[in-house]
């Protein structure tokens, strides 16, 4: 007859597969909420663009400024001030990256002579009276 040695439960050494498997399940809940906010890479480099598409627009309009002496767009028409930023900027006239905007690089122009807020369905706004120039966006129309 052979001799059969019961060991009990604490003297076994690992884990068991429900351990296991609940420590695997407890790791993808905590991957699957904190990943998407970890690597939003594309969406923050959407945002990096604009704001610096933002940066090339302004030093453009104050370029005009200088060199012309009035800013750019004095018709009140989007045609007019592009037409005017056009010696100013290489390329196409940059467009809204961020995933709200229409991105089809449209300015809105008004001679409103009040800070600018978000509003319409263009990418940006545009003050000809003031030079203001924003991103059309909601939370972005600050910087």
């Amino acid at each position: 007859m052979k001799n059969v040695i019961h060991t009990s439960r604490s003297q076994r050494k690992g884990f068991t597969l429900v351990e296991l498997v609940v420590v695997v399940l407890v790791l993808g809940i905590i991957a699957s909420v904190a990943a998407p906010k970890m690597f939003d890479t594309a969406g923050n480099a959407r945002d990096n663009s604009t704001t610096q598409s933002l940066a090339v627009l302004r030093d453009a309009i104050e370029l005009h400024l200088a060199q012309v002496g009035a800013y750019p767009g004095d018709l009140g028409t989007e045609v007019d001030l592009k037409n005017d930023l056009k010696a100013f900027i290489k390329g196409s006239f940059p467009k809204n990256q961020i995933t709200a905007a229409a991105s089809d690089g449209t300015v809105a122009v008004v001679s409103a002579g009040t800070p600018l807020a978000a509003t319409g369905a263009q990418d940006w706004r545009y003050d000809k009276t003031t030079g203001e120039f924003i991103i059309n966006t909601s939370g972005f129309d600050t910087l």
